[in-house]
């Protein structure tokens, strides 16, 4: 039987969700599938509008009970950093998250992150890093995108991308005003497919 997959993200002017969505295409293309989520926004309409964010997408499902993602073999986390760290609409979600902590309900899932930040050294290394606690509290057994499946397109430097060993990432510049590039897009669909296929041997008990 073939993993359950989600990806879950946080996405405040669509940087993620473009990422997000190119790891689902490479799911697709690795032969799998898999369920977008957004995790609840907790600004006020007020505060986001003075920011010019658009709000949470109408078009795909807010997960707003960490239980749903005890039913997935696997998920992807889509985070934007904020100071080297998760944003506080994530930290929310997590600090739901007792009852998994308790029971196991996240025991033993693997979880890979994707990553967004305004600037070169604006925190996509430390975010992961910071992300490594959650799961180790909660058990999930991460799956780093390393280089071996990317490895000329992460370390063409002739032009600035995102993405790294520990997952795909997009620089959304200072002001929002910079779109995932084809690289960047590249990466995470390459790295939805490998961890697809990670997931899969591991699930079907060929690992």
């Amino acid at each position: 039987m073939a993993p359950k997959i989600a990806i879950v993200f946080y996405s405040m002017y669509g940087h993620v969700r473009k990422l997000a969505e190119a790891e689902k295409a490479g799911i697709e293309k690795a032969g799998g599938t898999a369920d977008l989520f957004q995790i609840p926004e907790t600004l006020p309409q007020e505060v986001l509008t003075k920011m010019y964010a658009p709000g949470p997408a109408a078009d795909i499902p807010v997960m707003s009970d960490p239980t749903t993602l005890e039913s997935y073999d696997g998920f992807l986390l889509g985070i934007p950093t904020r100071y080297g760290n998760f944003p506080a609409q994530w930290r929310s979600w997590w600090d739901q998250t007792g009852k998994q902590w308790q029971s196991g309900g996240f025991y033993g899932k693997m979880g890979g992150l994707f990553l967004s930040t305004a600037s070169l050294g604006g925190g996509q290394e430390s975010t992961a890093m910071a992300a490594m606690s959650t799961f180790a509290h909660h058990g999930i057994i991460y799956v780093p995108f390393g280089y071996a499946k990317a490895f000329a397109t992460m370390t063409d430097l002739t032009e600035v991308h995102g993405g790294g060993p520990w997952g795909a990432g997009t620089f959304a510049a200072g002001d929002g005003s910079r779109q995932p590039s084809e690289k960047e897009i590249s990466i995470a669909q390459t790295q939805g497919a490998e961890f697809y296929k990670t997931v899969a041997k591991y699930a079907s008990g060929s690992a």
